[in-house]
């Protein structure tokens, strides 16, 4: 059975500090406290607020607190600083968005809701800015580094388009699954430009409208 859209409770995301901690014991993330872990948040900021190409290694440098030479002792370029911050960003949020659907199970409005709330409170939480330079500083990757992201990404699409497609099968979704991505993923993004915490609407707020308006034709 296939739930409304009244009927979906919103349990709490699993808390990004737990997933992390966990995720830095298994060495697929770098502790924040360290130096290197410093200079991956500095660069995420700076590659946000500057653009890659504008931010200097003399910027990260100071930044981090650092000597310039010092960011070559943890990483061989500014281009792997850049993939690391992408990686890095993918894979808490991926490792996120797995173990809440988890707790939801098959049904795929339950599920779609899910992927909309993770998605939403990654663009405009802790890893917002670290986000923001996956959007937009994709086209500064060396070869090597989009070819590392994109096995990432495809992970992650795959989880939209799986849950969308089920929706396209069951008549849920009237639109092409491809489309309605593509169109929630810049409709999402773009709340970065015009949610505030402080708002009339909380995040979950906002992804049950969402929700709410990509099965419109079909809610009932």
């Amino acid at each position: 059975m296939t739930a409304t859209l009244t009927s979906i409770t919103t349990d709490p995301l699993p808390p990004i500090s737990e997933l992390q901690d966990r995720l830095i014991q298994e060495g697929k993330l770098t502790d924040p406290a360290s130096p290197r872990g410093r200079l991956l948040h500095h660069a995420a900021r700076l590659f946000r607020t500057k653009g890659y190409e504008r931010t200097t290694v003399r910027d990260l440098a100071s930044a981090t607190g650092i000597q310039s030479g010092s960011i070559f002792h943890h990483f061989p370029s500014k281009n792997d600083i850049l993939r690391t911050v992408m990686t890095e960003a993918i894979t808490l949020n991926l490792t996120r968005m797995r173990q809440a659907l988890e707790k939801v199970g098959p049904d795929p409005v339950a599920r779609l809701l899910v992927l909309i709330r993770c998605e939403l409170h990654a663009i405009n939480g802790e890893t917002g800015e670290a986000m923001a330079v996956l959007f937009h500083e994709w086209g500064s990757l060396s070869e090597e580094g989009q070819a590392s992201i994109l096995s990432l990404r495809d992970e992650y699409e795959r989880l939209w388009l799986d849950t969308l497609g089920q929706l396209h099968e069951r008549g849920l979704l009237p639109s092409p699954p491809g489309l309605v991505r593509r169109l929630l993923t810049g409709a999402l993004a773009w709340t970065v430009h015009w949610y505030r915490s402080d708002g009339p609407m909380t995040l979950d707020e906002i992804a049950q409208e969402v929700l709410r308006l990509s099965l419109a034709s079909t809610s009932r």
